[in-house]
């Protein structure tokens, strides 16, 4: 209290000039404040709400058109067919494409097809688990780990500095040694109870983007739109509900001179379809009340569309598929600053924490342990492909890119590539044949000059 008077006595002597207070506004109390929440750490935050956040994630992504095209998007622009590895070593990357035709331990797809599940989980989820399960053969294949199997509700302390947050264990240096698995059986259709199998984290791969320094699971990158959306949804049903009261013109006959015949019906239940005529009993009118029209709703739904795709970090089309006001420049302004979000996510997320372990596991079972590969994605598709074939051409020509390269982002490999073309180029001696802008018709005499290409 005396240091608060004392603050006003000086306050009244000497008044702080405006501005000479030090402090951010973002931090103040008062009503402008009032609406504004706080977020504390991020693994308490996480483990609070990742469970709830997935849940409508899913929910939506299933249900809700905009999202669910959305969601697609993102999953074909991070993996496409598939991020495929080229490398200095021919075997090694055979090798590796033998194993990946197996490699689902459920039997329905490969290795590439693996991807996209993967990719799907990290968009809706947050985050996905890879179970590198032994088979008896001596190899291994691949498995696709629900986020929840892994117990989030496991945190306990295990001394000496080791501690098991949300189902990772950690030990003394900070490093994850195992996961804490529920056993499930991939056709369970009940609910049951077990207690979660710790395994080892050599055998699983954790894939998610940390939106923080020591983040320990993630969370589904829907969360930022997940009320947004649900709103939009009432928004859009309550008008298709209003458009259709509003094509239900009826008609009713009163009868004002009580000459009628008396009523027999039902007052409680009286129902509009569209072009009835009901006979009301005497005495009785029925009056509509005439809300007033919503004004410029189109426009406002395509704002909240808008803010749907920048919490998604889409453009705009790629959630609600109107290119009506699109021209070739507004596209690719708005597809590079996406690609460059979908190349971090492909160089930072999948390369690091999904393909090189794997890669590593199969060479280091089957092939050369020394081998190195770099992951390539699939081209972007362009709108005009002899463009980008020049382009391409062009970088060849100038030493900026190899072939190799070139031809792992159409999702080929050079050495098999160059082999069929061999193949071709024989093929086509063999029978007389040749293709190509150089082509000349069979048995045609090049020495002959009149039939000599001008220079």
């Amino acid at each position: 209290m005396l240091d608060r008077a004392r603050a006003f006595v000086a306050d009244m002597i000497r008044p702080a000039a405006p501005g000479s207070v030090r402090r951010f506004d973002g931090a103040t109390g008062g009503r402008r404040a009032g609406g504004i929440g706080s977020f504390g750490s991020i693994n308490p935050e996480i483990g609070g709400a990742a469970a709830t956040v997935r849940g409508r994630a899913r929910y939506l992504a299933r249900n809700n058109s905009w999202l669910a095209n959305g969601v697609a998007n993102w999953t074909a622009a991070l993996v496409g067919s598939g991020i495929r590895p080229t490398s200095p070593s021919p075997d090694a990357v055979a090798t590796f494409d033998r194993w990946s035709l197996d490699a689902d331990a459920d039997g329905r797809s490969d290795f590439f097809g693996l991807q996209a599940a993967i990719a799907r989980h990290l968009v809706e989820d947050g985050e996905a688990f890879v179970h590198l399960r032994a088979d008896d053969d001596g190899g291994f294949r691949v498995r696709v780990l629900p986020p929840e199997q892994v117990d989030e509700t496991l945190t306990r302390d295990l001394g000496d500095g080791r501690a098991i947050v949300q189902g990772v264990e950690f030990d003394a240096a900070g490093r994850r040694v195992a996961y804490y698995v529920t056993p499930q059986n991939p056709t369970q259709q009940f609910m049951t109870y077990a207690a979660p199998v710790r395994v080892d984290a050599a055998d699983v791969l954790h894939i998610f983007a940390p939106l923080a320094a020591g983040q320990v699971r993630g969370i589904s990158w829907l969360a930022p739109v997940i009320l947004p959306a649900s709103e939009l949804d009432q928004l859009t049903d309550a008008l298709l509900v209003g458009a259709k009261v509003a094509a239900m013109h009826a008609a009713f006959l009163v009868d004002l001179n009580v000459a009628g015949e008396p009523f027999d019906g039902d007052l409680t239940n009286v129902s509009l379809e569209p072009g009835t005529v009901r006979r009301l009993p005497n005495g009785f009118d029925m009056k509509f009340n005439t809300p007033p029209q919503t004004q410029q709703t189109a426009e406002f739904v395509k704002h909240s569309l808008r803010g749907l795709a920048a919490g998604l970090g889409l453009p705009s089309h790629m959630l609600d598929g109107d290119l009506s006001g699109a021209n070739y420049s507004s596209l690719r302004a708005g597809l590079i600053p996406f690609r460059q979000r979908v190349e971090q996510i492909q160089y930072h997320v999948l390369a690091p924490q999904l393909l090189r372990p794997v890669w590593d596991r199969v060479q280091l079972l089957f092939g050369d342990h020394d081998a190195r590969a770099e992951w390539l994605p699939p081209a972007w598709q362009q709108v005009d492909p002899q463009k980008a074939l020049e382009a391409d051409t062009a970088e060849i020509t100038a030493g900026l890119a190899s072939r190799r390269q070139k031809v792992a982002e159409r999702g080929w490999s050079v050495e098999e590539l160059d082999a069929e073309i061999v193949a071709d180029r024989a093929r086509e001696e063999a029978l007389g044949l040749s293709f190509g802008a150089a082509a000349v018709t069979p048995n045609e005499d090049k020495s002959d000059p009149e039939k000599e290409p001008k220079p």
